[in-house]
């Protein structure tokens, strides 16, 4: 136990399918964090949801996000590894391998989105808290579940903070990547406005790429494309000098690349801790209206200065690619049911806009107007269509604004929601 933090964990046994309880069930992980010196006082609740998806929550620990401490002023905080992540029965490509065939992969998958997040949670308070609300705090993605919650169960819920995560409500994902192409062009163009020598360094090493067969150390190709996902990192607080020194020591004294760059590329684009993240980001946006049918790639041809020959070389953001379950070790096993997931026609709805449009649990959300990943348009179109919310928005942090703020971020939405700013 780290002494900063009273712990402890609970697995809960939730059905894979909620609409068949006594089907297959899977393990539930989540990590009860108090004060060690209020363990004994009833506290409120507060759920984290974490942003992926495919993403676990995080482990306390002397590094943790400043909005724990926060929260521990006034709360007791559950830390959920959400369905398929961490310690809830992770979905990985080692397990994906063992399906007998793609269609009930996808099937299995099609289990893990927002809604079936959503039952797992009600399911866990209610074992936890009986009637009582909790409340919650949903980064990105996580926002997108909680919009999920108060459609689906909003007498579950006593307040619900958002940070960089109110999605469009009605957005297709098409319409989601129309938007998406130019805010990551014009972050990557900062970028290098910020590093000039960055631009041509990476154009050196694509062309190195198109020019040989470079391996990472897992045995995959370093392609031109892959590099270029590199750029999912631009959006946070530190991703710009993340890639930057990356890219620092990429060549070594003989021009060739270096193991370090190898090594650390393999792992920023390698999806291995994370699988879900590629399976089912497009799925985010399936709700009835037709295939999502790899909106991003199709959308890549409006764009072309993403180009692979363009100049300067753009990376690319939070877009997943079909090529990506062909070349990525960690994908392979998930190739033929993305597939599948992206020719699906008859998802479920995950938003009740009528039962948002009444909403009367108080919501307060921060919008970051840079965003690379989440539209700050379509988010504020939401806030004006959901009740009792109130918005902050602010170019003062990036997507991470919650972590890199040291508490503050969750602060003053806690003072949002209460009515006191």
């Amino acid at each position: 136990m780290n002494p900063a933090y009273a712990t402890v964990d609970h697995v809960f046994s939730v059905p894979l399918d909620h609409r068949t309880p006594d089907g297959p069930a899977i393990e539930v992980f989540a990590r009860e964090v108090a004060d060690p010196a209020r363990v004994g006082e009833q506290l409120p609740w507060l759920l984290y949801l974490q942003g992926g998806p495919g993403g676990k929550s995080p482990r306390p620990s002397a590094a943790s996000p400043g909005w724990l401490s926060q929260a521990l002023k006034t709360h007791r905080v559950l830390l959920l590894d959400q369905r398929g992540t961490g310690r809830s029965t992770p979905v990985t490509a080692r397990t994906a391998s063992r399906f007998t065939s793609p269609d009930r992969l996808a099937a299995h998958l099609a289990h893990f989105r927002a809604d079936a997040i959503v039952a797992d949670a009600e399911l866990i308070r209610r074992r936890l808290c009986g009637d009582t609300p909790w409340e919650t705090l949903g980064q990105s993605y996580g926002g997108f579940i909680t919009l999920t919650y108060l459609s689906q169960a909003p007498e579950g819920l006593r307040a619900c903070y958002v940070t960089g995560g109110l999605p469009g409500l009605t957005a297709t994902a098409d319409d989601v990547y129309a938007r998406t192409y130019p805010r990551v062009r014009d972050r990557v163009l900062d970028f290098y406005a910020r590093y000039p020598e960055d631009g041509p360094r990476l154009r050196k090493i694509a062309d190195l790429l198109d020019a040989g067969d470079v391996r990472l150390p897992n045995g995959d190709r370093l392609t031109s494309r892959r590099l270029r996902t590199l750029g999912l990192a631009l959006g946070m607080g530190d991703g710009f000098e993340r890639i930057h020194w990356l890219l620092d020591e990429a060549l070594d004294g003989d021009g060739e690349l270096s193991d370090t760059f190898l090594h650390q590329t393999m792992a920023l684009t390698g999806f291995t801790d994370n699988p879900l993240f590629a399976v089912m980001q497009e799925s985010l946006y399936g709700q009835g209206a037709g295939p999502t049918d790899w909106a991003a790639s199709r959308a890549l041809a409006d764009f072309s200065e993403f180009a692979e020959d363009a100049d300067p070389l753009l990376l690319t953001g939070e877009m997943i690619y079909p090529w990506m379950f062909r070349d990525i070790t960690g994908l392979r096993p998930f190739a033929e049911a993305a597939d599948l997931l992206a020719r699906r026609t008859d998802w479920p709805p995950l938003y009740d806009p009528h039962r948002l449009a009444a909403n009367q649990v108080p919501l307060a959300a921060v919008v970051y107007h840079d965003d690379m990943y989440v539209d700050a348009g379509l988010s504020l179109r939401t806030a004006r269509e959901v009740g009792s919310t109130r918005v902050w928005v602010t170019n003062e942090w990036e997507h991470d604004g919650v972590t890199a703020s040291g508490g503050r971020v969750l602060a003053r939405l806690m003072d949002l929601a209460a009515g006191r700013a």
